[in-house]
């Protein structure tokens, strides 16, 4: 609970944390920030890491001088860290993804991600990158489903460039707003909020239609619905 704690804590200040990673790591900060989208994106055990929020709040620290950080140099490393992410998680998706899903994944988010294949397809590799959770277990679902790698890539990149540039440079030009500064944490929330909408719009209409989702059938469910990915790609 205590780590629970001071996660929440960090996405909330998120601005006050990074001016103090700043401070204390220099130039280190571009190597912090690289590794944080990549775990968010690239782990599938680490899909409560800041994502939206990091890359509004790294955008808003680079406009600071005082930083010294090039708001152009973190928006080429966090897009690499996107896309390095996505195809690492691909990767074990493709090669592990029974097992990994069976021991270490909630078969509740397996299976919002699936409902987002189902109704984009393979553009939920865009999509997902705006969504959080589902961000991150969206290139573990197209790896156990098989999807063929040069058109994940092409939808990977595609998603990367669009997340990172449009969060980074937002936080760049409107973070410092001192209305955005004063109210940095509310700002956060809404980002937080507005990315939220699609998997609580997606929850409401599972409840909908049935009463219970989760526990192995969920897992099992969600295994089979990868290999209905995998046989319509082999037919496209």
């Amino acid at each position: 609970m205590e780590l629970l704690g001071d996660l929440i804590d960090f996405v909330l200040h998120i601005d006050v944390h990074l001016d103090a990673i700043v401070q204390a790591a220099g130039a280190w900060t571009y190597g912090v920030l690289f590794l944080i989208v990549f775990c968010e994106t690239g782990l599938v055990v680490t899909p409560i890491l800041p994502g939206d929020s990091l890359l509004f709040a790294a955008g808003a620290i680079a406009a600071r001088p005082a930083a010294g950080l090039s708001v152009h140099l973190i928006a080429l490393l966090l897009v690499m860290a996107a896309i390095l992410g996505d195809a690492a998680n691909y990767a074990v998706g493709r090669y592990f993804g029974t097992k990994v899903a069976a021991r270490f994944i909630n078969p509740v988010y397996l299976e919002r991600t699936q409902r987002f294949y189902e109704k984009h397809g393979g553009k939920t590799v865009v999509i997902a990158r705006f969504v959080p959770i589902v961000r991150t277990f969206a290139p573990f679902v197209a790896g156990m489903g098989a999807m063929e790698y040069r058109r994940f890539f092409l939808f990977n990149v595609t998603g990367a460039l669009a997340w990172v540039l449009l969060f980074t440079y937002a936080g760049y030009f409107f973070g410092n707003i001192p209305a955005v500064e004063e109210r940095f944490s509310l700002v956060v929330l809404g980002i937080i909020g507005v990315s939220l909408v699609p998997i609580l719009v997606e929850f409401v209409r599972a409840r909908m239609k049935r009463p219970h989702t989760g526990g192995p059938e969920a897992v099992q469910a969600a295994m089979e619905a990868a290999e209905e990915v995998k046989e319509a790609e082999r037919e496209a």
